[in-house]
């Protein structure tokens, strides 16, 4: 799990200016603030929205907040990219993904061909990478990945599958960072060659997980592991929806 601090700061969101910046209305005036995520997150960042922020550990810097949550449809969602990667490498350390076994060193940010991945796992002379992917976006209760293309994304997936080809072991896993996910899929509509780059990556040999999160103003912990499913079927069981 990792923990949020008690230092929550309750604001109300009123726009985003760039990819890693968004205006918030703190205390009646309006606060520049760090995203500290890529995607779109269009479902999430509507004006008026309740956010809670984090005070920045650097006292010194432009913003003097991270966003670090975000209120949907009464659902608390974290937007924070960065937390998934440690809540995995916990996860790992503590046993739960019983495929990888217990593994000697676990290697943060580590470089095969030409992606940097975001574990590397060492153990009874075998090495594993492994991709941690944030997810927020959720319709009819599956979580849907990505909210908008990415390039890098698909370009990650490709090199997992070139790890297994070379002999090593590989997998992603998909974070949904809130609670009301029960299944998840690619989102193919958004990022058709990244769909494919995933189906292309698990024929190959590479390992995919999914797990759903509690979140709360204190914490954040992976919940369960979720079926991932294909995205025609939902699509098809639930029309225009998706």
């Amino acid at each position: 799990r990792v923990y949020l601090g008690n230092q929550l700061i309750e604001a109300s969101f009123v726009r985003r200016v760039n990819r890693f910046l968004a205006v918030v209305e703190l205390d009646a005036v309006e606060e520049r603030v760090h995203v500290a995520n890529s995607g779109r997150l269009r479902e999430l960042f509507v004006p008026g929205a309740r956010v809670w922020l984090n005070p920045a550990a650097n006292p010194g810097r432009k913003t003097a907040y991270d966003l670090a949550l975000v209120e949907a449809d009464g659902v608390l969602v974290s937007a924070d990219a960065r937390l998934p990667n440690a809540l995995v490498a916990e996860a790992i350390a503590e046993g739960i993904f019983a495929e990888f076994g217990k593994p000697e060193t676990i290697v943060r940010e580590s470089t095969f061909g030409e992606s940097r991945f975001d574990l590397m796992l060492e153990g009874e002379g075998a090495r594993r990478y492994v991709e941690v992917k944030s997810v927020t976006l959720v319709e009819n209760g599956v979580g849907l990945f990505p909210d908008s293309p990415t390039v890098r994304g698909a370009k990650h997936l490709n090199t997992l599958a070139e790890a297994v080809e070379a002999g090593h072991r590989a997998a992603v896993v998909f974070v949904i960072q809130r609670r009301d996910a029960n299944t998840f899929a690619t989102n193919d509509e958004a990022d058709p060659a990244l769909a494919e780059a995933f189906r292309s990556a698990v024929d190959t040999g590479v390992n995919a997980y999914a797990f759903n999160c509690l979140v709360s103003l204190r914490e954040i912990k992976l919940d369960r592991q979720l079926e991932i499913v294909p995205f025609k079927a939902i699509a098809g069981s639930q029309g225009q929806g998706l």
